[in-house]
């Protein structure tokens, strides 16, 4: 029979100076470049030149940290980011006395960095005059091998933990408490890892025949279906949502559901606009 874990390892990988490098900056860092090495794949066996992919990358990062920083500010410590609009972007405490520290961006939500991500790619696809929906769903592909990893940099920061449980795969995180606990941050990096390979492969198979948007919309479904009943095998993120029937990652994922069915069965109009794809603009 397998005994419980106990995770003791330090969220800190080192130190620079004063400055504390985490497993969960450079697990976040390892999955940017694990799904931008894949993305690239694609777009290079497309004809899509590098300038064009470095252009997209910076606007995709962008949109995701801006997207993602926003959504956790805005809907989960509303009240404090509107107090200190500063810390919302400055990886910085401001104390009461004038006195700030450097803590790293702590709050980042999935569904914003969602909503950051399409934004972004929408706003470059429009100054353009191109449908950006084809690189779109390849990003979208791209997106759970990213999130598997920021996932197991929750798990190092031991947060984003699981409700109790007598499972012998149970975990004890010390910093938290010491109950034995679901690993939902490792869940759900598995999960996404799977919903990688599964949508990986059908667009290698398929993508000619399926109307542009379509990956997204799978991918999306995909992952908010899985984050709507994860979300039972978690703690609360916040105070407020313990009185809460549904919580803010579950009412969150609904819309995203949603638009996602939306994308997969919606029928194509008369004319397309010209893609990425065919128009390799520099």
């Amino acid at each position: 029979m397998l005994n419980n874990i106990v995770f003791t390892l330090s969220p800190v990988a080192f130190n620079i100076g004063s400055i504390e490098i985490r497993w969960y900056g450079l697990l976040f860092a390892t999955g940017l470049f694990m799904a931008g090495w894949y993305v690239w794949g694609q777009f290079k066996q497309k004809g899509i030149s590098q300038r064009v992919f470095e252009n997209l990358f910076i606007y995709v990062f962008i949109g995701i940290f801006v997207g993602a920083r926003l959504g956790h500010c805005l809907f989960y410590e509303t009240e404090y980011y509107l107090s200190n609009p500063l810390e919302i972007f400055l990886p910085i405490t401001i104390y009461p006395d004038g006195e700030w520290e450097f803590i790293g961006y702590h709050g980042l939500a999935s569904h914003g960095a969602g909503v950051g991500l399409i934004i972004a790619l929408l706003i470059y696809g429009w100054q353009h005059s191109i449908s950006i929906l084809p690189a779109i769903d390849i990003i979208a592909i791209a997106t759970p091998l990213c999130g598997a990893f920021i996932r197991m940099g929750n798990f190092t920061n031991s947060e984003i933990v699981g409700i109790e449980t007598a499972m012998p795969w149970g975990i004890i995180f010390p910093q938290v408490d010491l109950l034995v606990r679901h690993p939902a941050q490792l869940y759900e990096a598995i999960y996404y890892l799977f919903c990688f390979s599964i949508a990986a492969y059908l667009y290698h198979k398929h993508y000619k025949i399926n109307l542009p948007g379509y990956y997204l919309g799978f991918v999306i479904v995909l992952i908010m279906t899985f984050r709507f009943f994860i979300e039972w095998f978690k703690m609360p993120q916040e105070a407020f949502e313990e009185q809460m029937t549904f919580n803010m990652g579950q009412i969150l994922s609904i819309p995203y559901v949603i638009i996602g069915i939306w994308l997969m069965v919606r029928k194509p109009k008369a004319t397309q606009p010209i893609s990425i794809f065919a128009n390799n603009i520099e």
